[in-house]
């Protein structure tokens, strides 16, 4: 829900200003990194919040599994990124 409604504009560089109001009620400062997603109507910045520790480490002892299930090894790595680039790039 959103709580604070704000105008600002586009320069002619496409830098837009964030009205201090909505950074303050963000916790956003400057060098915040943003998500920039529209859907052809719409823009939405998300900031981009660093993992918790939890939540690495959960993705670590997944990951692990999923190694140990599949018989990985360290020399198929190069093959598995290369392919995993190409199929998220289409």
């Amino acid at each position: 829900m959103m709580s604070s409604i704000q105008i600002t504009s586009m320069t002619t560089k496409g830098q837009v200003v964030i009205p201090s109001e909505i950074r303050k009620e963000l916790s956003v400062a400057s060098g915040t990194k943003f998500v920039v997603l529209s859907d052809g109507k719409n823009i939405l910045l998300k900031p981009i919040e660093k993992p918790k520790m939890e939540q690495f480490k959960e993705l670590q002892k997944r990951s692990l599994a999923i190694v140990k299930k599949t018989a990985i090894k360290k020399s198929d790595l190069p093959k598995l990124i290369k392919k995993a680039r190409l199929e998220n790039s289409n």
